[in-house]
């Protein structure tokens, strides 16, 4: 039988770390989306000395788990004097800002990729009409190609806020008290592996299916315009 009052009871501290989560993975994602619209240009310019160091980063990012990033950036710049005797040290010393910048590095090098892909897959008819009427390269940038990328991003980049969400729960390890710490430390309280991580999990259930929700809503207004299209071409035209 499930210990009801226990899960009412600790209700509060899962709240709590909710809180945390929510605040660490907005705040990681704002950061990551506005670094990658910078590198997803620089990722697909034709100029090597700009894609190159654009490609590398995340191609490095992206091959390593985000737990060994978390750890060498909270524990590895710990054990460097430079760091710990600079101005740098009051940030690097906060759990909080290693776990921000942890997650800020890894989702930027995922989200440069999506939107690098988004922009790669414009159609050239639009770039050729955009030119056609005189629009400068960053206009054209400005009102064609970052507009248009991010619309047909949106279904990927969902799948990273998710993933993103959910590797939160890496965050206890360097002492923050998220959802998964709290789980962890009604388990080690109480020794009840069901109502400690079973709450927890539903915790993350909810806040799965509101983004996904959330991203439904999103697509159904920015990408209709593709269900028009598909809709138009699926119905046959007389001979």
């Amino acid at each position: 039988m499930l210990d009801l009052p226990l899960i009412a009871s600790s209700l509060p501290e899962f709240f709590k770390g909710m809180q945390t989560t929510l605040m660490l993975m907005v705040a990681a994602l704002a950061a990551g989306f506005v670094l990658a619209l910078a590198l997803s240009i620089a990722r697909v310019s034709p100029k090597p000395w700009l894609s190159g160091p654009v490609a590398a980063y995340t191609f490095v990012i992206r091959g390593t788990p985000l737990l060994v990033q978390l750890f060498i950036i909270y524990y590895g710049f710990a054990q460097i004097d430079f760091i710990r005797h600079s101005a740098a040290w009051v940030l690097f010393k906060s759990a909080w800002f290693c776990a921000w910048l942890a997650f800020v590095i890894n989702t930027t090098a995922y989200t440069t990729e999506i939107f690098a892909g988004a922009l790669k897959a414009t159609p050239s008819g639009e770039l050729e009409a955009a030119r056609s009427v005189g629009l400068s390269e960053w206009q054209i940038y400005c009102r064609i190609l970052l507009p248009s990328a991010l619309r047909r991003a949106l279904p990927q980049y969902s799948n990273e806020v998710i993933g993103i969400m959910h590797a939160t729960a890496i965050a206890s390890a360097v002492t923050l008290v998220d959802l998964t710490r709290v789980a962890r430390d009604v388990y080690a309280n109480h020794l009840v592996i069901v109502e400690s991580f079973g709450t927890v999990a539903v915790f993350y259930f909810v806040l799965t299916f509101a983004l996904v929700g959330l991203f439904k809503l999103a697509e159904r207004h920015w990408l209709k315009h593709l269900r028009t299209q598909s809709s138009s071409a699926a119905v046959p035209q007389p001979k």
